[in-house]
């Protein structure tokens, strides 16, 4: 694998390849709010051969550049993971969307379903369920003058300790938290992560849930039976509003399903990929 800067519309977005370029149908993996590529570092070397894999550092969010104040919601960051894929050449890919990056999934699909062969949303945000409740102590220091004092690292060190029940063993959450987390205390800095903390809940999310029947793609909508914030019912609704669509729950795993369970996650996308 290989990691790479690349310039889109002025801000330096990061993004590391694996698999074979020019060969196969191109998947791009996208993470949510608060986590970074590594959030698929478990997933990618199980793919199955024949495909380019690209998985990118959303804008604001690990090596990629701050966000500066410009909007981070699902739409906006579809803009940059289109323009991420021109920047590439990559004319059409498989879209997989965590979280919040399930969200930037579907507004590309449904603001450009010509680059979109195919979709999987695990644990997506959709409709009105946030995972707010993952990080409510830390959005309301965010919301305080005081959040400006305190400093990332402490502001950091609230969002680890409440984004914990997310995953199902403690010491791979705590190690995927430390990646999800350090940039800011490092580099991003507090407005970084405060921008974060509040693009959690989405507005635009509850448009796009109800624009979910003009997918034609087919998709994969995966989840974690233990989700403790967006539970596999959230699943049902998404298969359910999408006609070419199959749900596969996964025991055992809570939110951060691609840490839970790289192999059943790795397993769905390829059966994905073979329709």
């Amino acid at each position: 694998m290989r990691g790479e800067f690349v310039d889109v519309g002025g801000r330096r977005l990061y993004y590391y390849a694996a698999g074979t370029r020019g060969a196969g149908e191109p998947v791009l993996f996208l993470h949510g709010a608060l986590a970074t590529s590594h959030l698929w570092q478990g997933v990618v070397p199980l793919m199955p051969a024949g495909h380019r894999l690209v998985v990118a550092d959303l804008l604001g969010c690990g090596r990629s550049d701050r966000s500066d104040g410009e909007a981070l919601s699902a739409p906006a960051q579809a803009l940059h993971v289109l323009a991420l894929m021109d920047a590439l050449g990559i004319a059409e890919a498989c879209l997989v969307g965590h979280g919040g990056g399930g969200a930037i999934a579907t507004a590309l699909t449904l603001s450009a379903p010509w680059r979109v062969t195919r979709l999987a949303l695990v644990n997506s945000t959709a409709f009105d369920a946030w995972p707010s409740g993952a990080a409510r102590v830390a959005r309301l220091i965010a919301r305080t003058p005081l959040a400006g004092l305190v400093g990332a690292p402490f502001l950091a060190g609230i969002a680890h300790a409440a984004l914990m029940r997310g995953f199902a063993d403690p010491e791979r959450g705590r190690h995927a938290l430390d990646q999800f987390l350090l940039p800011y205390a490092q580099r991003l800095g507090v407005q970084a992560l405060v921008a974060q903390l509040r693009s959690l809940r989405d507005l635009h999310v509850l448009e796009l849930g109800a624009r979910l029947g003009a997918i034609k793609q087919p998709t994969s909508v995966i989840w974690g039976a233990l989700d403790p914030w967006i539970p596999p019912a959230v699943g049902e609704q998404i298969r359910a509003a999408i006609a070419e669509s199959t749900l596969d729950v996964i025991p055992g795993a809570k939110h951060f399903t691609p840490v839970d369970a790289p192999e059943a996650v790795a397993s769905h996308v390829a059966s994905l990929l073979a329709r």
